[in-house]
């Protein structure tokens, strides 16, 4: 069952002798499927807006930071130009991972240069073709503030 928010979803760590080991006991993976990397050639490439109607994922920043950018179209084919967008800021020594579920559209920037962000998805590659909708970056967002 899918979440109706994006929400985070916080990791623990642990330190000794032997340095840090950081964890997310609370991360079920039963449904990831795949995972990849981004890693942008600079700061000011916007990644945006990428929408699933199913497709979940969960983001984390394996170095640096990253802005990301989340919003619940009311259409797939033409939806609203004024929508509610939630804004969350992702660093590495954060331990945390983003969940998005289905239903929404996502975008991203580093906020430092090689930056590298970590995507897990709950869908095949073939399937996710079949689940991808994609916007224009200046859609509901001003990725220049």
């Amino acid at each position: 069952m899918h979440q109706k928010e994006a929400s985070l979803i916080t990791g623990g760590q642990h330190i000794d002798e032997r340095g840090n080991l950081f964890f997310f006991n609370d991360f079920d993976m039963k449904t990831v499927r795949r995972f990849y990397i981004i890693e942008p050639g600079d700061t000011n490439i916007v990644r945006a807006w990428q929408a699933h109607q199913k497709e979940q994922k969960w983001l984390y920043v394996i170095k640096g930071s990253f802005k990301i950018v989340v919003v619940k179209p009311d259409g797939w084919e033409k939806p609203s130009q004024k929508l509610f967008t939630k804004e969350i800021i992702l660093k590495s020594d954060s331990n945390q991972l983003l969940h998005i579920p289905g239903g929404y559209a996502n975008g991203f920037k580093a906020l430092e240069a090689n930056s590298k962000l970590m995507v897990f998805s709950d869908f095949s590659i073939a399937d996710a073709g079949k689940d991808d909708f994609r916007f224009d970056k200046d859609l509901w967002y001003d990725w220049h503030k």
